[in-house]
């Protein structure tokens, strides 16, 4: 597996922003990145691995025929307005690849094939936050 992708939420207009290059702007491990959107100060968000609330959000991958499907929750997660996951990634390797999603879709994603073995998937609920799975 390569670099974790690192990504911030704009706790204004609730988007997020990926760091492309994790760690390229600093000059020690003191140093801490200054993110903003709209002069906004974003919030580096943590990978959350342990659900116990009633909505699920760890992302499950399953390798299917022709590819990798993740679903959000063992439950399927909400798709609401006000609550729904705003995308599902996958990384493999160097590679990393996301879906978009919006209310009403499905609560996952499928992804081509990856001869990496070593896969992980991210997703991002709207009201939660960064989910990973383990």
């Amino acid at each position: 597996m390569e670099k974790n992708p690192v990504f911030y939420k704009c706790p204004g207009c609730g988007g997020t922003i990926m760091e492309m290059d994790p760690g390229m702007c600093l000059l020690s491990s003191e140093d801490t990145l200054s993110v903003s959107c709209a002069g906004t100060e974003v919030e580096k968000l943590s990978e959350q691995t342990a659900d116990f609330a009633t909505e699920k959000h760890v992302p499950i991958i399953e390798k299917v025929e022709g590819g990798i499907r993740v679903k959000v929750g063992s439950t399927p997660h909400p798709m609401a307005d006000e609550h729904y996951i705003m995308w599902i990634a996958v990384q493999a390797g160097a590679d990393l690849m996301i879906h978009y999603l919006k209310p009403g879709d499905a609560p996952e994603a499928f992804f081509p094939p990856c001869p990496d073995t070593d896969v992980k998937a991210y997703e991002c609920c709207n009201v939660h936050n960064l989910w990973v799975n383990r």
